[in-house]
């Protein structure tokens, strides 16, 4: 059993789970890729043995832009784990994919959760936090736990042209 800390947090993945592993082992080199399956030749994710809209089980991995478009977010204003604690409020991200949107169908995309964090990894500021919502475009970066562990993070894309993201007013 491979044992990671973030944040006071115990991550562990089993050397028995070799989908996670290989997964978490592109994170950590800095790729991020996604199983294709070899029966439909779609992308997805999690990580899994079958394939989610065929069934077929063969699978290669295949690196993919992390850039998308925020689809839905919460904004935690409370830490439940202690070590979150000294970062709220933080935001954890809903990102909709560039890669394979509308396929299988019209409405489906591919969607990856992680939390807003600075282009270094680190989580973001209040003021950070308060400027993203819906339609926020935002790249992935990777925070580093260990040698064949990172996770999947998001960050503002400042290469992407200005929007008008949508966030409810809590003014009331």
């Amino acid at each position: 059993m491979a044992t990671y800390q973030h944040l006071g947090m115990e991550l562990r993945v089993s050397e028995q789970d070799a989908v996670n592993t290989a997964y978490f082992a592109h994170c950590a080199a800095r790729r991020f890729s996604l199983q294709r399956c070899d029966g439909c030749q779609l992308l997805h994710y999690p990580p899994s043995a079958g394939c989610p809209w065929c069934g077929h089980a063969d699978y290669r991995w295949d690196e993919v832009d992390g850039r998308g478009t925020v689809y839905s977010y919460s904004e935690v204003t409370h830490a439940v784990q202690p070590g979150f604690a000294p970062y709220v409020p933080y935001m954890v991200l809903l990102v909709e994919l560039d890669t394979q949107r509308g396929q299988p169908s019209a409405g489906e995309a591919i969607r990856v959760l992680g939390n807003l964090v600075r282009p270094d990894g680190t989580m973001a500021s209040a003021q950070e936090v308060a400027s993203v919502g819906i339609g926020t475009r935002v790249r992935m970066v990777f925070t580093q736990l260990g040698e064949t562990m990172a996770l999947p993070q998001w960050t503002v894309d400042q290469d992407a042209a200005p929007v008008q993201a949508w966030r409810p007013d809590v003014s009331r």
